[in-house]
């Protein structure tokens, strides 16, 4: 199992059943609610499904049921097909609303959004002879490295002058400083946080090469044996940093849109930019829902309750299309933003900033 959310998200955007079956069960179970939803949605689907997919929904049910039987964690996703022999799991770092859905790919919309509200980042927690090191991927905080100095604080009478003996220890902090830096050089590529008390992480922040200077987003002041408050703290920060550049993103859609330049908005010019891989950022009203159908010949998706295919007159499968824009744009590598703001709504609740524009 693989922890790193955003390369199980890529994974599980190119997973589809080419002939629109539905194939794909997703799980989202946060154990300490209905105890009964589970069994109540197999129920359901049982009944719903016609005789091909209802064998492979059951097998896979099978295989899922198995697994959280040993499996104990209260938040949990689970990507499975007896069919195409797949299944994928995750634990989850946030409390999540209970789902099982059944489609022709697996349902990542709830992961997409918990990566967009939950960044990664490094915080560095450190004074003049002590640095500790946390990785804190979706909210969960790992030491990675603890690293210290035998610095001398005081200066004894006698031998040394006063100036010489700081000296010494000016020259013996730059020297851990600079074995820190060389660890964060080497071991780390995300956004980092500075903390720590007194003036230590202000000069340690000075002495920073450009790189990594550029990837501090806040220094804070703490307690270096306080590491809870440091983490909450940071966590914070980060939050209200992601707030800021989903609102950054409306913004720059809305200057974009007025101009004519690189963005698109609503279902339909989202969807085609989707699928020519245009989208750099996908912006996304949270919570909106859209019903389509989907053409199980020649894949074409539509809006609204579209019984006969538009295209080819085949017959047509009910589709999320609001997932179907997010897997597109999770097979492209585009970021993903989940906004409230209500200007995206007065923009059909969907819109792109574009890679490049295709003259018409």
């Amino acid at each position: 199992m693989n922890n790193n959310l955003k390369k199980i998200i890529k994974s599980l955007s190119q997973r589809f059943d080419e002939e629109s079956k539905d194939t794909f069960v997703s799980v989202y179970l946060n154990r300490r609610d209905d105890s009964n939803f589970l069994k109540r949605r197999i129920h359901v689907c049982e009944s719903l499904l016609d005789k091909d997919e209802k064998k492979n929904f059951q097998s896979t049910i099978e295989k899922i049921t198995s697994f959280l039987d040993k499996n104990h964690e209260n938040d949990i996703a689970l990507f499975a097909s007896d069919k195409h022999d797949f299944f994928m799991w995750t634990s989850l770092p946030t409390t999540i609303n209970n789902a099982l859905i059944v489609d022709s790919s697996p349902y990542i919309r709830p992961l997409a959004r918990i990566v967009d509200e939950w960044e990664s980042f490094t915080l560095v927690l450190l004074n003049s002879h002590q640095a500790k090191i946390f990785s804190i991927n979706l909210g969960k905080a790992d030491q990675e490295k603890h690293l210290s100095s035998d610095i001398m604080n005081k200066h004894k009478k006698g031998g040394w002058s006063q100036a010489r003996f700081q000296r010494i220890r000016k020259g013996a902090i730059h020297d851990f400083f600079s074995e820190v830096i060389e660890y964060l050089t080497h071991n780390v590529t995300n956004q980092i946080i500075l903390a720590g008390p007194g003036t230590a992480k202000t000069q340690f922040n000075d002495l920073l090469p450009q790189h990594l200077a550029e990837q501090v987003v806040d220094v804070i002041d703490v307690d270096i044996d306080d590491e809870q408050q440091s983490i909450k703290q940071s966590l914070s920060i980060i939050s209200e940093k992601e707030e800021r550049r989903s609102e950054h993103a409306v913004t720059q859609l809305k200057q974009e849109i007025l101009k004519n330049g690189l963005a698109v908005y609503g279902y339909d010019e989202t969807l085609t930019a989707a699928q020519n891989g245009q989208i750099d950022v996908l912006i996304v009203q949270k919570d909106y829902q859209l019903k389509g159908c989907l053409c199980e010949h020649c894949q074409i998706l539509k809006a609204g309750p579209v019984k006969e295919c538009p295209v080819c007159g085949g017959s047509t499968t009910e589709a999320d299309m609001i997932e179907e824009i997010i897997e597109f744009a999770q097979r492209t590598d585009a970021t993903i933003e989940f906004t409230d703001d209500e200007e995206i709504s007065h923009l059909g609740h969907i819109g792109g900033l574009l890679r490049y524009k295709i003259s018409s």
